[in-house]
């Protein structure tokens, strides 16, 4: 992969030295942290360029593109390559990680592990790589490509390439209870706990309480301990609580790796930061997350007052589900919520019910939202085993219409709320199909 950068950095370089460029990236924290990699490596190097974030890449966005500009796209586009043919761009490069189902037009040049290698590698790895080949200085953005790589779950998979890019950050690797932020109070971790989530303890201080009660840790200077200033005892009694509330839980899906990174000074734990760029973002402050991630004062605390609005939404519409109608059979669960969660949020809790013990692994989750007259849908494996959620939207879409996007165990789409009825049963009849397959 590293002579395949090394070719498309002398490509870029080269179209980008009287042209502009316009960055498109996607609003989730890998293509925000992408993003912030990028702005702050083509600034370096003095070379024009604007921003863009986006939710989803829709036709008629491709379509009024300007096509005197390079379009660089991160984290998208590898699903709409022939729109973007399409469209006429002229000189397009991609950086991105998803799945590649059709032909690579020739004004595309793109770099994506999914063509070769297959690595486990996420957007914004692929941005840091790609920039520290511009200029070995961009190596101080390593800790950015390290929060994109846990904000898009592949803490559990890191390789040889991710784990240097490890080590160029400097991150602090400690094992224990994947509960975050470990550096806070663990009255107020437990009450916003949402990966893992708890019932009884998530949303409900009672139960966060009873709990700590329960495993024998109190206050110390009038206050809990933080998750990392935990004894092994106290550590002990704890994952025994927890797992007492959520019995089908496995060990390995609660106990991990901890990553701690420098941040305004400061030693955070990285899956909040995460959380944090990827909930000031999907409350429609993309321009307040990249201002985090690059680490500007005034943002610091705007950042974090949408954060606690953000963890609040989740709670809300974690409770939601909980008592919602839902449409289920043996192997997939169908939730239709309508405009009771946001469509920015419903993919977060999508992956939230994926990543509890509250459905068997394999089990495939849809999750539906409104959002003016279209309809965002997410769906999540269980366990991220499986059948190939991805291919099942792929087919559901040849005949309802639409965007689809994602990975084999990840992916989404988006439809017109006019075709909700017929998604949701030809939906239903490709599920039941694959579980006859099986």
């Amino acid at each position: 992969m590293e002579k395949e950068i090394k070719l498309i950095v002398n490509k870029f370089l080269e179209k980008s030295k009287n042209k502009e460029t316009l960055i498109i990236s996607h609003f989730d924290t890998d293509g925000i942290t992408s993003a912030a990699v990028m702005i702050q490596s083509l600034k370096g190097l003095d070379r024009k360029f604007s921003v863009k974030i986006v939710k989803s890449l829709e036709e008629k966005f491709i379509y009024e593109l300007q096509k005197d500009k390079i379009i660089l796209f991160l984290d998208l586009a590898s699903g709409s390559l022939n729109h973007i043919k399409k469209a006429g761009l002229k000189d397009v490069f991609i950086i991105d990680h998803h799945e590649v189902v059709q032909e690579i037009p020739e004004c595309v040049t793109i770099l994506n592990p999914m063509l070769n290698t297959k690595e486990s590698i996420n957007s914004s790895s692929l941005t840091y790589l790609f920039c520290k080949e511009m200029n070995p200085e961009n190596k101080k953005f390593a800790k950015l490509a390290v929060l994109g790589m846990i904000g898009d779950w592949l803490e559990k998979s890191i390789d040889k390439l991710n784990n240097s890019i490890l080590e160029e950050g400097g991150i602090i690797k400690k094992r224990g209870l994947l509960l975050y932020p470990s550096t806070r109070p663990l009255n107020r971790t437990l009450e916003y706990s949402s990966q893992p989530y708890i019932q009884g303890v998530t949303g409900n201080p009672q139960g966060v309480l009873e709990l700590l009660r329960e495993a024998e840790i109190g206050y110390v200077n009038k206050k809990y301990k933080s998750l990392i200033e935990l004894d092994e005892e106290e550590m002990k009694k704890l994952v025994t609580s927890i797992m007492l509330r959520n019995p089908k839980t496995k060990i390995k899906n609660i106990i991990g790796d901890i990553f701690l990174l420098k941040f305004f000074n400061k030693l955070e734990d990285a899956r909040e930061l995460c959380a944090l760029i990827n909930g000031c973002s999907r409350l429609g402050k993309s321009d307040t997350a990249l201002k985090f991630c690059m680490e500007i004062s005034d943002a610091k605390k705007e950042a974090e007052s949408i954060y606690v609005k953000y963890k609040q939404h989740l709670i809300s519409a974690l409770d939601f589900v909980s008592k919602a109608e839902k449409i289920q059979d043996r192997g997939f669960v169908i939730i239709n919520a309508g405009d009771n969660i946001t469509d920015t949020i419903i993919g977060t809790i999508t992956s939230i019910l994926a990543n509890s013990s509250i459905y068997e692994d394999g089990t495939i989750i849809i999750s539906m939202a409104y959002y003016g007259d279209k309809i965002k849908v997410s769906a999540r494996n269980v366990g991220r085993i499986g059948r190939n959620v991805r291919e099942i939207l792929d087919r559901v879409i040849k005949e309802v219409g639409g965007e689809v996007g994602g990975h084999e165990f990840a992916a989404g789409c988006n439809i017109d709320k006019s075709q909700e009825k017929k998604f949701i049963d030809t939906l239903r009849k490709n599920l039941e199909v694959e579980l006859v397959k099986i």
